[in-house]
Parts: structure tokens; C-alpha cells; sequence
């Protein structure tokens, strides 16, 4: 090769060089100022940087007309683009979606219907999730771009928001529908610190009332888990009042509305009640038509701490809590009291004042019972009152005893056969 050759060559090689070197500083630069950013976008700089230096090293060092290189790359453009035009779908997409930053890695999306997870990858062509249960998705940027996007991001406080929708049949009203799902939501999540559930009716379509439970949960992998939980808690409230899910219909069609706690839930009431055990069937019936139901808005009481009283309570939706007194006098409370619970046994068979005040937490429905409906059934079989004791001294030590307790009780729980003589005084039963 002449030596002129040579140098010419080299010369070339230089130029090249050198613009090369240049864009690839200037990726350099710009990825460290765009550390925060995604990845995407500091490709994109570079690969607009890399593509001008090559462009100025054909004009510059290789002296290339500038209308050659725009009509031989319009042609390259023109068959690459439709041979890999999906390919450049997802990549445009991808640099759409780096620009937007609709979401960044760790964040729970729901990219595509049924097709989420958390964020552990954005590449040119495609977003990599992981399922709560494991598994790895590569969904096409495309795809994700056509779509709504949902990003499930955690509250000032650390939280997620959950929604369940539960339909139910639009003749219940709203009012008892509201308060049966607030109470199997409190319920169960009342061991989760922030969990602030509500109920809302959200929609009147094709012959359902659909309701959303809604809740927070600490941990969005685990919201399967609280779901279940307040989907179990919900299935067996609607079943202790009687209710289930409805299902939708074309028809239209003008339904009674159901009374307000039915007769079987009465029942099943009772039947659910310790306190009842050791009455046959037909005295529980008995018992259950005899019951009067009374309504209680958030925060009024049901009892109040000394008050007179010759009732019990049952519970059959809603949540109640229990007030007591501490050394000062102050009310303090002490529990909650959830559908099925019983309260006010000993003013109904002793007849003391009533020890603590019971408030609505949310609207609820109780059932009372009162002496006037016990003395008939005691009278006839008067054997029921040496079970009653029992079982009543049983309860009055767990309650005593019971985990809202810090310190030790004051007092000690009555015997059996202090309970036996109340209740035949009470009753004048000899």
C-alpha cells in the first residue's frame, strides 16, 4: 500500500475515532445528570448521540454527500421499519412510557386486565412483572401502552387501598346491607392496625345492588389474604342474617322487601347462644318469636353503666363496643362486640344494673329479650335454672379473665350457687 494510502486510511480512522468518542462522552455525561431517570431515556440520549456522530463522521471525514446519505438511509429506514415493525412498536412504546414515567420499578401495576404484578424491569421492548405468586411476566411495551394503566401506590401512612364488590339483592336496604358488611369487615380485620374499612353502594344494574367493601392493607402482596378474610367474614354474615349474594338477571322483576331480621336468623341466634343450650327446640322457637328487635345509630347507646335493667342483648348485625369504668370513674373501652355476641345476661336473670355501657360503632340491630318472655318457659321447667347458673358463672369468670384486661379483677367472679339464688329470687321460684 503507498505510504500516502496509509496515512489516508489512518487519517480516516482518526476522524472516526474521534466522533465516536465524543458521543460516547456525552452519553457518559448525560447518564450520570440522569441518574434518577429510567434507563430508557438515558438510552435514548445515547443513541441519538452515537447516531449524530456517525452521520458527522461521514460527511466530515469520509466527505459523503449529505443527499446519498438521506436517500440510502431513507430506503435502510424504509425496509427495516416493516420487517421489524412490531419489534419498533414495543421500542417507541417503551420510550413513550420512559418519558411519561407512569411507573418505576417496585411499583404494583396492573398492566393489561388480569395481568398484574410489581415492577422488576423496563427494558427498550418490554416490562417484567412478578405475580404475588412468583411468577415472572415479560408483557410487550405495546401492549402496556394500548391499555389502561393501574398503579397500586401506597398512601401517606404505608397503606393500600382494597375494594370487593359484593352484590346483593336490591330489595335489602341499603341501611342493613351497609351495616352487615361494615361489621364482617371490622371483624375481620380487627387485628390490623389501619385497616378503616367502608361500604358503599356503588352501582343498580341488571336486578343487583352492587356494594364495595372497601379496606386498607399494610402489605399489597398479602391482599389476597385480607380478602379472603373479610370475603369468609362476609360470606357468614349474610348467612346468619338470612341473605346471600344475588346474581344478575334480564328480568325485571318487584320484589317484597324481606323483613328486617328474619325469622331463621332469630333462630340461629339462639341457637348459636351458650346461654340457650340447655333449651330444647321449641322453647328456643318460643324465645326467638318473642324477641324484640331494636335499631341503634353509630354512636347512640344500647345500655349505659348502672342503669336498671331486666334484658338481654343478641347482636344480629353490626358492631358494638363496650365501655367500662376505671378507678377514676372514667369510661374507657374495654371490647368490641361483633354479630352473634350476647350482653346484659345478668340484669335479664339477676337483675342488677347494667356494669358497663354498650355504644353503636356503627348502626346496628339487636335483639332484646326480656323477663317477661323467660318467666313463662322458666316456670314450667324450673330445672333450667341450676344450667343457667352454671353456665352463667362460667361466662362471668372468662369475662373477668379476659384478654382487654391489663391487671387483675377487683373482685371475684360469683359461684354457682350465688347465681342459683339470685335467679330464684329474681324470679320467685322456690
Amino acid at each position: 500500500m503507498p505510504a500516502d494510502g496509509a496515512w489516508a486510511a489512518v487519517g480516516l480512522a482518526a476522524g472516526t475515532a474521534f466522533w465516536l468518542c465524543l458521543a460516547w462522552t456525552a452519553a457518559r455525561l448525560a447518564g450520570l445528570l440522569l441518574a434518577q431517570h429510567p434507563k430508557l431515556l438515558t438510552d435514548l440520549i445515547a443513541a441519538a448521540f452515537f447516531a449524530t456522530a456517525m452521520i458527522l463522521a461521514a460527511q466530515l471525514v469520509f466527505d459523503l454527500p449529505a443527499t446519498g446519505l438521506i436517500a440510502t438511509s431513507s430506503v435502510v429506514i424504509a425496509v427495516l421499519g416493516f420487517a421489524l415493525r412490531n419489534i419498533f412498536g414495543d421500542i417507541f412504546s417503551g420510550i413513550a412510557l420512559g418519558i411519561e414515567h407512569p411507573y418505576g420499578l417496585g411499583d404494583w401495576i396492573e398492566a393489561t386486565e388480569n395481568c398484574s404484578g410489581r415492577v422488576v424491569g423496563i427494558s427498550w421492548r418490554a416490562t417484567r412483572l412478578v405475580t404475588r405468586d412468583g411468577v415472572t411476566l415479560v408483557v410487550p411495551n405495546t401492549l402496556i401502552a394500548s391499555h389502561r394503566i393501574a398503579v397500586y401506590g401506597p398512601d401517606n401512612n404505608g397503606r393500600f387501598r382494597v375494594a370487593m364488590s359484593v352484590p346483593l339483592d336490591p330489595a335489602v336496604p341499603a341501611g342493613r346491607a351497609r351495616r352487615i358488611l361494615l361489621a364482617a369487615a371490622i371483624e375481620a380485620g380487627r387485628d390490623v392496625p389501619g385497616f378503616a374499612p367502608d361500604v358503599m353502594l356503588s352501582d343498580l344494574s341488571q336486578g343487583v345492588a352492587h356494594y364495595l367493601v372497601r379496606f386498607y392493607v399494610p402489605d399489597f402482596p398479602q391482599e389476597m389474604r385480607w380478602r379472603d378474610a373479610v370475603a369468609r367474614a362476609v360470606q357468614a354474615a349474610l348467612m346468619r342474617a338470612g341473605l346471600s349474594v344475588a346474581h344478575p338477571t334480564r328480568e325485571t322483576v318487584i320484589r317484597q322487601a324481606p323483613p328486617a331480621v328474619e325469622d331463621g336468623a332469630r333462630r340461629a341466634l339462639l341457637d348459636a347462644t351458650d346461654l340457650f343450650r340447655a333449651f330444647n327446640a321449641g322453647e328456643r322457637a318460643a324465645l326467638a318469636a318473642a324477641m324484640h328487635e331494636v335499631t341503634v345509630a353509630e354512636g347512640e347507646a344500647v345500655v349505659r353503666r348502672g342503669q336498671a335493667g331486666d334484658s338481654l342483648y343478641l347482636l344480629a348485625e353490626g358492631v358494638l363496643e363496650v365501655r367500662v369504668a376505671d378507678a377514676d370513674g372514667a369510661e374507657f373501652a374495654a371490647a368490641r362486640l361483633y354479630p352473634g355476641a350476647v350482653f346484659g345476661e345478668m340484669s335479664l336473670l339477676t337483675g342488677q344494673p347494667r356494669s358497663a355501657t354498650v355504644l353503636a360503632a356503627t348502626d346496628a340491630a339487636v335483639f332484646e329479650l326480656r323477663k317477661s318472655d323467660l318467666d313463662p318457659l322458666l316456670r314450667a321447667r324450673p330445672a333450667l335454672l341450676d344450667t343457667l347458673s352454671a353456665i352463667m358463672a362460667e361466662r362471668q369468670a372468662r369475662n373477668l379473665a379476659g384478654p382487654s384486661r391489663t391487671s387483675a379483677p377487683s373482685v371475684a367472679p360469683p359461684t354457682r350457687e350465688d347465681l342459683l339464688a339470685r335467679l330464684r329470687s329474681f324470679f320467685g321460684i322456690r
